[in-house]
């Protein structure tokens, strides 16, 4: 299956989070909102939580995630060599089975990054 454009996801989601966010649903509601507050500064900064949210993702094998966290973590400041080095643990921590969605990260990053005007070397 081929990769879609960063763009294609982020209008992807926003469209999927409107159509979600138009529910009546009080559930659905505090989930999203409970979602959004676990990564604001807490004790730890959200930036490390968008990090652990990237580790996580890759774990659980969920590409959109991946690269919703992919994007919060370019933003956030963290270097491509800080953002592999995080999915080095989520190799190790989930096994073989991570190495598909390591790519699509891989590929997401140089697109994330080349959007940025940064080389992929980070910094």
């Amino acid at each position: 299956m081929p990769q879609r454009s960063f763009q294609q996801f982020r209008e992807d989601r926003a469209r999927g989070n409107e159509a979600v966010l138009n529910t009546e649903h009080l559930g659905i509601k505090r989930f999203f909102n409970l979602d959004s507050a676990a990564y604001r500064d807490g004790a730890l900064p959200g930036r490390t939580k968008e990090l652990l949210g990237l580790v996580a993702s890759a774990v659980l094998r969920c590409n959109d995630c991946v690269d919703y966290h992919l994007e919060q973590c370019v933003e956030q400041g963290w270097t491509l060599e800080e953002i592999e080095d995080a999915l080095n643990v989520a190799l190790l921590v989930g096994g073989s089975i991570v190495i598909p969605h390591l790519r699509h990260a891989r590929i997401s990053l140089d697109e994330l990054f080349a959007e940025k005007g940064r080389a992929s070397g980070g910094g």
